[in-house]
């Protein structure tokens, strides 16, 4: 299993937009072989930060999703939306001895 936390800075004036297209994102994602979860969140300190969580059986599951249309569509939308570029991070849910 692999997740991802992609952490997205939106301008305030663009952040209905995003949501809408992030929105639209999200529902297609779902249907995709291997994802398990798809979930877009918002700071509590930050409102301009917007933060995808999501959980894929495996990394194979997670390579047709950024070569899909929905993701590409999203991805024009996104870009003109984000003040910053965005921070993607890929997890694995091992546990860290923490004896």
């Amino acid at each position: 299993m692999i997740y991802v936390v992609a952490t997205l800075t939106v301008k305030p004036e663009t952040r209905a937009e995003f949501i809408a297209a992030a929105t639209a994102c999200i529902k297609e994602t779902r249907k995709e072989p291997g994802n398990i979860a798809y979930d877009l969140h918002e700071s509590v300190t930050d409102p301009a930060k917007m933060v995808f969580v999501e959980q894929w059986e495996n990394m194979e599951a997670l390579g047709p999703h950024r070569t899909a249309e929905h993701v590409k569509t999203f991805g024009r939308v996104a870009v003109k939306c984000m003040s910053a570029p965005p921070k993607i991070e890929y997890i694995t849910p091992e546990k860290v001895e923490t004896r």
